[in-house]
């Protein structure tokens, strides 16, 4: 029975995603580029072996619309003969590229192929896909959702109030994270997933100096006077430093199976397990990560004790601190070399930054099980569990 198996992760680090930004100056198609010619470097794989390439992007507009994976690989130099292809699932995108690399891959209709995915937030900023006086939506939702959806701060704030989750809680949430990240940093554990790029070889976002009472006197993000009245419960806690940036990145990893892999003399560094994607509230929006949990769980037959490690993306600290809160997961196995509110969220790499990130923190602490989980625009969610090899 064929299996798949990461063989090589590689991110680039991640700028904020702002006009001075570290990585403003770099072209979206050329951060992935990078990422595609790091990978294959590092892995000694022959391009011209690739049977695909798939990549995740949300904003698919301006410099980054085209299908921007495919002038990706062109750029990186893999042969003319190399398909690609740009996928959407929100923040999820490069999860989405990831699982459906490693069923083609199950299937047999890959032998190798590269899951991967580009943002470049500070030349084509969240949004621009939508010009103005434009409805994404349309009457259907309209008539469904009579009330109206709404953005994804407030659905973090909803979050919050449901859960119960006070400032306090959810600014502590976020100091660990940057200390994480931080501490990540200085013990050298991003090293092997890290390519530098013209000269840059950190993570923008972290800030190793966050307190808690430095982040308590932040403001809230989100406030409006409309949703306040639509939705009493909210107490406005989340604010810019509980939430994830918006950031310049990308990131890749290569799949093949086992058979292959040992064939060309590839090291694997975790296998595919199981796969779950799911649907929820629109409204909540961002509580997806929990029903995919328990679905990835059942279909590995596998108990969330059964978990090393865990990603949840950091959106919010309010989606994982509700996700833990229904999951019974430990925090301490959580996110342990920090995530998306101090590493940052460049929405269409976060998904393969994650797996990027827990595949070296695997083989660092010897996990075999570990499990990773996005939470998505439009009420949506991607979880995969990965074991050691």
């Amino acid at each position: 029975m064929r299996d798949a198996v990461i063989v090589e992760a590689v991110r680039t680090p991640i700028g904020k995603g702002k006009p001075n930004g570290f990585l403003a100056s770099v072209h979206p198609v050329e951060l992935l580029a990078h990422t595609l010619r790091s990978l294959v470097e590092r892995s000694g794989v022959d391009p011209a072996l690739i049977d695909d390439v798939i990549g995740g992007t949300v904003d698919q507009v301006g410099e980054q619309a085209m299908n921007t994976t495919r002038y990706a690989a062109l750029s990186a130099g893999f042969p003319e003969t190399v398909p690609a292809t740009t996928v959407d699932r929100q923040c999820g995108s490069s999860q989405q590229a990831v699982h459906f690399a490693a069923q083609g891959v199950l299937s047999g209709a890959y032998d190798i192929v590269v899951a991967c995915g580009v943002e470049s937030m500070s030349r084509v900023p969240m949004w621009s896909n939508v010009p103005p006086g434009k409805d994404p939506f349309g009457p259907g939702i309209a008539a469904r959702y009579p009330d109206g959806l709404v953005p994804q701060g407030i659905s973090a704030e909803l979050i919050a109030a449901k859960w119960s989750l006070t400032r306090e809680q959810m600014d502590a949430f976020a100091v660990t994270s940057h200390h994480r990240a931080a501490a990540a940093w200085e013990q050298g554990l991003f090293d092997a997933e890290v390519a530098p790029l013209d000269g840059v070889s950190r993570d923008e976002s972290v800030r190793p100096g966050t307190t808690p009472e430095i982040l308590a006197g932040l403001k809230p993000a989100y406030h409006d006077p409309v949703f306040a009245e639509r939705f009493p419960q909210i107490e406005w806690n989340i604010t810019a430093g509980n939430a994830s940036p918006i950031n310049d990145g990308a990131s890749a990893v290569l799949i093949t199976s086992s058979e292959t892999a040992a064939r060309l003399g590839l090291r694997p560094l975790a296998r595919l397990h199981s796969f779950a994607v799911t649907g929820s509230d629109p409204v909540l929006m961002l509580t997806g990560v929990i029903p995919a949990t328990d679905k990835v769980l059942r279909r590995a037959n596998l108990s969330i004790d059964d978990i090393d490690l865990f990603e949840v993306n950091e959106a919010f600290a309010s989606v994982v601190l509700a996700w833990r809160q229904e999951t019974g997961a430990d925090l301490a196995k959580v996110n342990v070399h920090g995530g998306a509110i101090a590493l940052g969220h460049p929405l269409g790499a976060s998904g393969t930054r994650l797996t990027t990130t827990l595949v070296h923190a695997m083989r660092e602490r010897g996990a075999r099980y570990a499990l990773q989980t996005m939470c998505e625009a439009g009420g949506l969610a991607n979880a995969m569990i990965l074991e050691a090899v």
